[in-house]
């Protein structure tokens, strides 16, 4: 599809890592957001992964889990040998990544920040991640994310 380079799948392709973009249509403001896109896209909603910017003892951070789950703020503190760990601000984060809100993608951001992936991802053939805008998720194979961020994998999901 024309028009669907981002930094994150140019990252990829410059990297040779295998990957697979996938389109899909949900309204911004829907809630379960990210189970509508898993719906969308035709797949177990444990593959899919949100991106959300943190600041762990006012360092920001970002947490890598699945859509199914909330973020245990204080796993992602202990994961990173932090205190405390809260959301960022959505301005911080959207001018720190140079992605918009519900197109953060853990890839190709502005100002490449630590990364913490639940260990869930481990388990799965391939995750779903944002591709680094609305509408638009990456398949790729989690240990690829790991090597790309240099991220740490600890469990970081609440049911």
């Amino acid at each position: 599809m024309a028009g669907q380079g981002t930094p994150a799948t140019a990252l990829l392709v410059k990297r040779g890592i295998a990957h697979r973009t996938h389109p899909y249509r949900v309204a911004p403001d829907a809630p379960n957001y990210g189970a509508l896109v898993a719906v969308a896209l035709g797949v177990a909603p444990g593959r899919v992964f949100k991106s959300l910017v943190t600041a762990v003892d006012g360092a920001l951070t970002v947490a890598v889990v699945p859509v199914t789950g909330e973020l245990d703020l204080k796993a992602l503190a202990a994961a990173v040998g932090g205190k405390r760990a809260v959301l960022a601000d959505r301005a911080v984060a959207e001018r720190a990544t140079g992605y918009v809100r519900g197109g953060i993608s853990p890839l190709g951001q502005r100002r490449r920040l630590p990364t913490v992936l639940d260990e869930s991802a481990l388990d799965l053939p391939t995750i779903y991640v944002s591709a680094g805008r609305r509408g638009l998720q990456l398949e790729l194979a989690a240990a690829d994310l790991v090597a790309l961020t240099d991220a740490r994998t600890a469990p970081l999901q609440t049911h």
